[in-house]
């Protein structure tokens, strides 16, 4: 398996997206270990003709995919958490190596995905049942049926869960997907195609194809597409909209985000600033759901802030190989120049250093940081998503004042309360700007929960009931008689 992937000629599916990838096309993607600087593999792109094959195959596929039965999706669902989990370790090195996240924190996005294919292979039969509205005079009920294919535009930083993400509610419902990878995460993407095809998905169910940002526009108009989602940055989103709007595709965005983590009073301090330093340091500080403002009433905010630092400081920082490494490097020294320009506009802005941002450019090693925003904190760069392990601290005078922060950044994709007062949770829940509020609780993806945001970090739902239905035709049916079999 490791043998095919590592030819640019070969693919470990043999599908004729990637095979095409070796002879067909001059340009070029390039999978680069971030701590080593290492060129592990480059991939030629597919060829326009080729590239017409795997959307013919793809549109083939949905018609014969709506006609699968369920039990038959089940059993494919659980064959494929059983691969995954299976070939964890594998799966887990070659993301290491590919976009640096750290080893302990790959394996747990493989069984993730595991999970999440479980989940949907039990749950199968309650997400696909019609929705009866009434019986008498008329029978009338609404059944969800798949539009058929679906064009998948996702990022590197969780390149397993991500495509799953998105893939696994799609394929459920019927649906059959072709996924365009971010182009550093090749190695990944060729080898989710092949865990559909050894877990028996039919030929075509799920293609990857390696292309250029700049031919997604060509693949979003054609028709044989019938929906798009995208995971990526606010600009990609945009884009990605326009072009599915002038062609009227249904369009589901995941962008970006800065979760704000709000801290009262009542809160376990010390449990809060854990969960804080966790939050804000997963996948090496590049998660679009993790906290980047952390807004703390008046009364504990020294008591937070001393904590807070203290397990920063603790975090390990280095190989991502290394099982007692906690945060690895970003994932290219583009990322690195990026968050260091951020942190001096912060500082520029009023910002308190009180851990210094640090680096090893080698090996695009970035440490904690923490930023303390200044009051009345309304320059552009407090309310950015910063992607990698800084956090900005903002102090607040009262709940209805933390709110007011927390709603002033543009994104509204996760948010975090951290109270025992019940009244507090109640008003977080009803005024937070998000799509989703944890109490408690650090924010995160779960298969159970419809997962997405509102404002400039997108619309639509990936996962849960809301994200099995994304991808379906909502028919209403009504008739005055019994049909046999209905």
């Amino acid at each position: 398996m490791s043998q095919s992937l590592s030819s640019p000629t070969s693919s470990p599916t043999a599908s004729p997206t990637a095979s095409s990838a070796s002879s067909s096309s001059s340009s070029r993607l390039k999978s680069q270990n971030p701590f080593t600087g290492e060129v592990l593999e480059t991939f030629a792109t597919i060829s326009d003709a080729d590239l017409d094959t795997v959307l013919a195959q793809a549109e083939t596929a949905a018609r014969r995919a709506r006609q699968v039965p369920l039990s038959q999706r089940q059993t494919r669902l659980r064959a494929l958490a059983e691969r995954m989990t299976q070939q964890r370790d594998e799966l887990a090195g070659v993301a290491v190596r590919e976009m640096g996240k750290t080893l302990v924190a790959a394996r747990s996005e493989v069984e993730k995905c595991a999970l999440t294919a479980r989940w949907y292979a039990d749950h199968l039969p309650t997400l696909a049942a019609d929705t009866q509205i009434q019986e008498k005079p008329y029978h009338q009920f609404v059944r969800h049926l798949p539009l058929g294919a679906v064009l998948a535009i996702m990022p590197w930083n969780f390149p397993y869960w991500q495509a799953f993400r998105a893939a696994i509610p799609a394929l459920s419902a019927g649906n059959v997907m072709v996924l365009k990878h971010a182009s550093n995460v090749s190695r990944c993407a060729l080898w989710i195609e092949r865990l559909f095809s050894e877990a028996g998905f039919a030929p075509h169910d799920f293609q990857t194809v390696l292309l250029e940002s700049a031919r997604v526009a060509r693949v979003i108009a054609d028709p044989r597409i019938r929906g798009v989602t995208l995971t990526g940055s606010e600009s990609a989103g945009r884009a990605v909209a326009s072009e599915a709007g002038r062609h009227l595709k249904k369009c589901v965005l995941e962008l970006g985000g800065s979760d704000p983590f709000v801290v009262m009073p009542s809160a376990d301090i010390d449990f809060a600033a854990k969960s804080a330093a966790q939050s804000r340091t997963i996948n090496n500080g590049q998660s679009c759901i993790s906290a980047k403002r952390f807004i703390v009433h008046d009364a504990v905010f020294d008591r937070f802030l001393t904590a807070f630092e203290g397990y920063l400081r603790g975090l390990r920082v280095g190989d991502p190989m290394s099982l007692s490494t906690d945060v690895g490097p970003l994932v290219h020294a583009q990322a690195l120049q990026t968050l260091l320009q951020q942190c001096e506009r912060a500082r520029q802005a009023g910002a308190e250093a009180r851990l210094e941002p640090q680096l090893e450019r080698a090996q695009n090693l970035f440490y904690p940081s923490l930023l303390i925003a200044p009051e009345n904190a309304t320059a552009e760069i407090f309310q950015e998503e910063m992607f990698g392990p800084v956090a900005l601290v903002f102090r607040a005078h009262s709940l209805e004042h933390a709110l007011d922060i927390a709603n002033q950044s543009r994104f509204g994709l996760g948010s975090s309360i951290w109270t025992t007062d019940s009244n507090e949770i109640r008003q977080a829940i009803q005024t937070l700007e998000a799509g989703m509020t944890f109490v408690n609780r650090i924010v995160a993806s779960e298969p159970q929960l419809p997962f997405g945001g509102t404002k400039a970090s997108g619309y639509g739902r990936e996962l849960g009931m809301k994200g099995f239905h994304e991808f379906t035709n909502a028919k209403s049916v009504s008739y005055g008689t019994e049909i046999a079999g209905d």
